[in-house]
Formats: C-alpha cells, sequence, structure tokens
C-alpha cells in the first residue's frame, strides 16, 4: 500500500466515474495493446494486458506493502500482511511445479532466483527503509502514479535514478560474500518444497493474528462491498484478499506468458539508462550494460522489454480502476518535507531493489513463490528496514510512530 491509497476517501457512486480519466485510460489500454501487437507481437501485447489486469487490481484493492506493514508495526493490524501471505502461498502452490516442468508447450519456465549474500541483505534494507520514505512499494509506486498521484511521480523518478546508479555499483556487490542461489526446490524435493513454503508463510499469518488479538481482542474484519450487487468488481473497491487472488492468477499467467514471474523493477533502471545514454551518460560501457543480456535491451525498444511493457500496463490500468471510481484527481501541491521524503525513499528503492534483485514484487512475493531463499531473507531485512523508515517517518513531517 502506499500513504495515497491508505489516505484515499471511500468511493463514489459509479455515476460520479471520471468520464475524461476513463475514456484516456481505456482508450490507452485499446491502443496501447494493438500498437504492442503490430510493433513486437502478441505475446508482448498480451503482457501488457496482464499488467492492466495488475494495475487495476492494486488499485482497487488498494493492495501493496507498505502501508500494510506501517499498519502492523503502528496499528498492530495485519489483515494487509496475512491478504499478502495468501497471495504468495496461492501462487507458490501453481508456480512451483511449472517450474519444476521446466516448461510448458515449448515456452521455457525460469523462476525469479537470486544469490543469497550481502548485497540482498543491504539493498533489501535500504528497500525497505526507502518504501516508507518514498510512501510506495515498487507496484504501489506505479499503481498511485496511474492513480494521479503527483507525490508518487515524484517517488517514481527518483526511484529511477536510483536504479541506474544501481547497475552502475551492482558488478562491485556481486563480489561481497555470498551463498549463491539456494533453490528450495532442490535442496528439498519439490513437494517439501510447497509444504515448506506454505507452513512458513502461515506462521507469518498466524503472528500477525496473535499480535492483533492481544492488542485489540480481536482481528479486523474486511470490509463488506460498498456498492451494490456485483458493481463493486468494476468500480471497487475489492476486498484485499480478492484482489491479492486475482495478483496470484496474473502472476501465474506472466510466468506462462513471459516465461518468468512477474518482477517491477528492472524496467525502471533501462528507462533511466536509456534516458542516461540519450543525454550523453556513457552507460553503455559500464559493466553492467556491457553484459549480453543488458546490452541488448539497452539497444532495443523498450517495448521488447517484458518488465516495461508490464508496468506501462499497471500504470494505465491503475488509471482506469481510479477513474471508474471516480477517485482520478491530481494534486500538484506538496509540502518540502514530504517532496523529500520521496525523493529520498525513491533513490533508496531504485539503488536498494538492483542490490537485492528485486523489490517487494520481484524478489519478495515471486522469489518466495519460485522457492528462491532469497526472497525470505528479502522480507526480514526489507521489513526492518522498513521498521527503521517508519520511524524516521516524523522527520519529514509524515505519520509513523508518533502518529496512529
Amino acid at each position: 500500500m502506499s500513504d495515497v491509497a491508505l489516505d484515499r476517501p471511500s468511493y463514489l457512486p459509479a455515476a460520479v466515474s471520471d468520464r475524461g480519466p476513463t475514456l484516456v485510460t481505456g482508450l490507452g489500454l485499446i491502443l496501447g495493446f494493438i500498437a504492442i501487437w503490430y510493433l513486437v507481437d502478441l505475446r508482448q501485447a498480451s503482457l501488457f494486458a496482464i499488467g492492466g489486469g495488475l494495475g487495476a487490481a492494486l488499485y482497487h484493492g488498494a493492495f501493496g506493502f507498505t502501508g500494510g506493514w506501517r499498519r502492523m508495526v503502528v496499528e498492530k493490524r495485519g489483515r494487509g500482511m496475512r491478504a499478502q501471505m495468501l497471495m504468495i502461498g496461492v501462487t507458490a502452490i501453481a508456480m512451483m511445479p511449472l517450474l519444476a516442468a521446466g516448461d510448458l508447450g515449448g515456452q521455457p519456465l525460469v523462476g525469479a532466483l537470486a544469490p543469497v549474500g550481502v548485497s540482498v541483505i543491504v539493498g533489501a534494507t535500504m528497500f525497505g527503509f526507502g518504501m516508507q520514505l518514498g510512501g510506495g512499494c515498487g507496484s504501489g509506486t506505479l499503481f498511485t502514479v496511474g492513480g494521479g498521484s503527483a507525490r508518487m511521480l515524484v517517488t517514481l523518478a527518483f526511484f529511477i535514478v536510483g536504479a541506474v546508479l544501481g547497475t552502475a555499483h551492482l558488478p562491485f556487490w556481486l563480489e561481497t560474500p555470498s551463498f549463491g542461489v539456494i533453490d528450495a526446490r532442490v535442496q528439498f524435493g519439490l513437494p517439501v518444497a510447497i509444504g515448506l513454503t506454505i507452513i512458513a508463510l502461515s506462521l507469518v499469518a498466524i503472528v500477525t493474528a496473535v499480535i492483533e488479538k492481544r492488542a485489540h481482542g480481536n482481528l479486523e474484519p474486511e470490509p463488506a462491498p460498498k456498492r451494490p450487487g456485483w458493481s463493486w468488481l468494476l468500480y471497487g473497491p475489492w476486498p484485499l484478499v480478492g484482489a491479492g487472488l486475482v495478483l496470484a492468477i496474473l502472476n501465474i499467467a506472466t510466468l506462462l506468458v513471459a516465461g518468468h514471474p512477474w518482477s517491477i523493477t528492472y524496467g525502471f533502471g533501462l528507462w533511466g539508462a536509456k534516458i542516461a545514454d540519450a543525454v550523453g551518460i556513457p552507460v553503455a560501457t559500464w559493466e553492467f550494460w556491457t553484459w549480453p543480456a543488458q546490452a541488448q535491451a539497452l539497444n532495443s525498444s523498450v517495448l521488447t522489454d517484458n518488465t516495461s511493457v508490464m508496468d506501462f500496463g499497471i500504470i494505465l490500468g491503475a488509471g482506469l480502476a481510479a477513474a471508474l471510481a471516480g477517485k482520478f484527481a491530481p494534486k500538484a501541491k506538496l509540502p518540502l518535507g514530504s517532496l523529500i521524503a520521496a525523493a529520498v525513499g525513491g533513490i533508496l528503492m531504485g539503488y536498494g531493489a538492483r542490490l537485492s534483485f528485486g523489490c517487494n514484487i520481484g524478489a519478495l512475493f515471486s522469489g518466495i513463490a519460485s522457492g528462491s531463499l532469497h526472497g525470505w531473507l528479502w522480507f526480514v531485512c526489507a521489513f526492518v528496514g522498513s521498521f527503521i523508515g517508519i520511524w524516521a517517518r516524523p522527520l519529514f513531517g509524515l505519520d509513523g510512530f508518533a502518529k496512529k
């Protein structure tokens, strides 16, 4: 979740949906799909469409990690974290067998696997700290930008800067101590890996429930739909559990179409590198961008990059959801402290995501669902960083421990 999502006012009747933004974002999704199909291929256009669905689910569910973690720490309310654990668990049950098969219909399938080492510890801690200042995680930044948040545009801009800086320094961090990739499927076998993952996710959910019951005497229920009939599916809001299940299904669809699970932040580094290259900064000579896959991405259209087209889809999908809900309302006035926090948080998230091989989506969600131990290390370190970030928020005029 982001600050914007948490503070969003109640949804308005469908009659007051923002027609202009609805038309623009709706046409953007349709024309974008057609253009990518024509310029690249149907597979790439399908990933753009999946991104649109992810954006709508993220916005209508106000689903993210920043606000959910902060609510757990500050308010002792764990509904958001339990929805996250359920989402990851459902995805893992479907994703691990697919990855064990290795391919489906000739499409190779690879997981979000990464080394377990110092770079993850440092990067994930930085990311957790930064997301509490920036006001959103990787997915939260995109869906709130799509919803019209000017503050999150600042966060995104500096997220991109941090991601590019991360590519400059990643070769150094790859030389720091590491145990290499640890894949639970390889270490324990598929059934045990799935079982251990579900047990670990369940334990996290149980701990949040115990803390919440001790603090409040009850567990916060899912709010009932605020619209009659099934209209809430189109106009929102969605229950967190429902949004999480949609995100799980779409992550599995991403694996089947792209050949790898959902990720977000690689696109930010690529966009920034292309911009830097265009203004004369010699990023093409940096070691990271000389590696074959990265050099090809830098020299190709951004529309050929899976992560980028999905990110574009997320922004437009969230924008359409916000417009349908009558909540697309850009605000340009930003207090200086909030602006500084957005910039600092963005840089820390971008840099930290590159060092730790992803964000809350690519490293935590897709990593754990793939059976990669680095996803669990990322979770622990990012949560510690997030805790420190919550403490630091009041220094920038944002709510934290001092304001519940």
